[in-house]
């Protein structure tokens, strides 16, 4: 089974021609540090031969679920809480496709990870338009269930490290205009910058690049970085710029890394009363 995926997210997995892809489940499949991670899907769906195999697969994986089986209440869960996947059942069940439209303006959950399940209604393209990621047609299969969410969890981890920012203290080196060096300590640390303290003020020439090792590394990173934002105390925000490739995978892994060891073990209790209210159950 190939499982669809739109085209945004293309270069995690094998290239296809332009315009729809497939997953070569075979070859992609996630890895231990993916399956290690305390991920959380929320699935809407009536069907209980959807929810058997989808449950079992993305459970496989340590990933939350749980399963809303009414429009309305999935629509104010999704309003308040936030979910790194969300599974559609959009052709056989009442609202569902408005559901999968409405949630990219939703704050909580407009970068989640958006499957759309169909049953001939729906195409694909429209699926798509309405921002799925992976489009899976019914019936579903434990074997489809499995294979879509090993290529799922991907996307789903690459979503969570983009936006985690680690908690660390480390020594770096910010260089300001040709010759100016100051010495600072990063708070935390993200794909795209990291949170510094200083403790001089900050020269008149704009910042130029960084330099810090990360944990287990020999050599440090070094590359080209803007001043984002800074205050009176000596705290300021960076932005990475240009990353050079070797770095961009060496701070990924390591935040990878430190997001799996942060996992917990998958729960079956609902996260607040709203999701309780959501009935969810036992198929």
């Amino acid at each position: 089974m190939l499982c669809q995926v739109g085209s945004r997210w293309a270069r995690l997995f094998r290239r296809y021609p332009e315009g729809n892809y497939a997953c070569d489940i075979a070859e992609n499949s996630a890895s231990d540090d993916y399956g290690a991670m305390s991920l959380a899907s929320l699935l809407l769906s009536r069907d209980p031969d959807l929810v058997r195999p989808l449950r079992s697969a993305l459970e496989h994986h340590s990933i939350g679920v749980e399963v809303c089986v009414g429009p309305n209440a999935g629509m104010e869960i999704l309003l308040s809480e936030h979910y790194d996947a969300v599974i559609v059942d959009c052709d056989d069940f009442q609202g569902g496709s408005e559901v999968l439209r409405d949630m990219r303006g939703m704050t909580a959950n407009k970068n989640s990870v958006a499957v759309a399940v169909l049953n001939q209604r729906t195409s694909t393209a429209q699926a798509f338009q309405m921002g799925a990621n992976f489009v899976i047609q019914k019936p579903v299969s434990s074997m489809n269930a499995t294979r879509c969410a090993s290529a799922a969890v991907a996307m789903m981890t690459r979503e969570r490290r983009r936006y985690y920012r680690h908690p660390f203290d480390f020594a770096v080196t910010a260089f300001f205009g040709k010759d100016e060096r100051l010495e600072a300590k990063a708070t935390n640390i993200s794909e795209g910058g990291m949170a510094v303290s200083f403790s001089e003020p900050l020269p008149a020439s704009g910042l130029s690049k960084v330099s810090f090792f990360l944990p287990e590394m020999a050599a440090p990173l070094e590359f080209r970085a803007d001043l984002a934002w800074a205050d009176e105390s000596g705290k300021a925000g960076l932005r990475f710029v240009d990353l050079p490739r070797k770095a961009q995978e060496a701070i990924e892994d390591w935040l990878t890394r430190q997001l799996a060891t942060k996992a917990k073990p998958v729960s079956a209790k609902p996260q607040n009363a709203l999701s309780a209210l959501a009935l969810k159950e036992k198929w």
